[in-house]
């Protein structure tokens, strides 16, 4: 189909619904699709996401702002969407759809927002989340990654016929080749990590919601002869309080924080388990690459992971907050490796059956032709 679509991120790094973004349009220019994104910038902000899409050849327009209440910007999305005439316009998360209903760009195109969850790691991002209860009124489309997701939505005034539930994709082969021995074993060796560490991998923003301290609580009480060593990559407000817990426990020698990567996929080379201790998620893309990489996981039982995976089929799921089911379920699949890579096997039929990026981007076509 013929479409030109304006896509509107706030987006520095390559996180979940950036990586998202990025596949569809590789996928979707495929299908005659003529893709525009719209990003913010302030200051020195990082472009490492406005660098990978322009180097895939995305049409990438930067709106500046000068700080949060910055007026210009509203006046500016007017201006970039009469110059590009889109048939759809998709948001991406709170301040997207608000400033998108500001600039009173409903009455120029359909618009369909993609709501990805809320984080909260401060009382101000919690009162922000709550625009979303007006922004989300006027959308033609809600497109969310979980049914616990659209039960929230619901709940905040969206109405439910105007409600699409999209997991999120990956593709099928990802991170595969970061598994080989060798590639594993000179990784390992590049970040000094001894052969007989089982590395336990968690993947995601630094805040609140993903509770990295109950993690680091269950790794410091697993055995010591499992020698695990905790790797955590990513970035986030919550970074001190992580550090200040592994000084408490005496982790300093069993644990790194790599900071904010392009790519987590080396990691998962190296990983005997994979673990998401959220308290609340959507469709995680952590999940869904741990699965890929054919990396066994434990995961909480919140959101729209047991919508993926199944508890002792393609998961180990416990209750959030759970310090001893979380370390009993990491000791259980580093002391049982056959259980746990039947199980890595089986989520990884699942990634090919369920989630493949060309499945995803030929449901939200449909949708976007439903509404032209």
């Amino acid at each position: 189909m013929s479409l030109r679509l304006l896509a509107i991120i706030e987006a520095y790094s390559i996180t979940g619904p950036a990586k998202n973004l990025l596949e569809f349009a590789r996928i979707a220019r495929q299908s005659d699709v003529e893709l525009t994104i719209a990003t913010f910038t302030r200051g020195a902000s990082a472009k490492v996401f406005i660098d990978t899409a322009r180097e895939d050849g995305i049409a990438v327009e930067v709106i500046r702002e000068s700080g949060v209440y910055d007026r210009s910007v509203i006046r500016n999305l007017m201006n970039l969407v009469t110059r590009v005439r889109p048939d759809i316009i998709q948001t991406h998360a709170v301040k997207s759809h608000f400033l998108a209903r500001c600039a009173g760009l409903p009455s120029q195109a359909s618009w369909v927002a993609f709501h990805h969850g809320y984080t909260w790691p401060t009382v101000r991002a919690r009162l922000y989340n709550q625009l979303d209860r007006w922004s989300l009124r006027s959308a033609r489309k809600v497109l969310t990654v979980s049914v616990s997701f659209r039960d929230e939505l619901i709940a905040r005034g969206v109405e439910r016929n105007r409600i699409e539930v999209v997991h999120n994709a990956i593709p099928p082969d990802w991170g595969r080749r970061f598994r080989e021995p060798d590639q594993s074993r000179a990784f390992r060796a590049k970040l000094g990590i001894g052969a007989e560490r089982n590395v336990i991998l968690i993947v995601g923003r630094l805040s609140r919601e993903k509770d990295h301290l109950t993690l680091l609580e269950a790794v410091s009480r697993l055995p010591k002869e499992l020698s695990p060593y905790l790797v955590i990559v990513g970035e986030g407000p919550e970074r001190s309080h992580i550090e200040e817990r592994i000084r408490n426990l005496n982790l300093e020698s069993s644990v790194a924080l790599t900071g904010q990567l392009v790519s987590a996929e080396p990691y998962y080379g190296i990983a005997q388990v994979a673990v998401l201790s959220s308290l609340s998620e959507g469709s995680p893309n952590a999940l869904l690459e741990a699965m890929a990489a054919g990396v066994p996981v434990v995961a909480t039982r919140v959101g729209g992971i047991p919508e993926i995976v199944s508890h002792e089929d393609t998961a180990l799921l416990v209750k959030p907050g759970d310090i001893s089911g979380m370390g009993t379920s990491i000791a259980r699949l580093l002391t049982d490796p056959g259980f746990a890579q039947q199980m890595a096997e089986r989520s990884r039929e699942r990634i090919l059956e369920h989630h493949a990026p060309a499945a995803r981007v030929r449901k939200l076509l449909d949708i976007y032709a439903g509404l032209l």
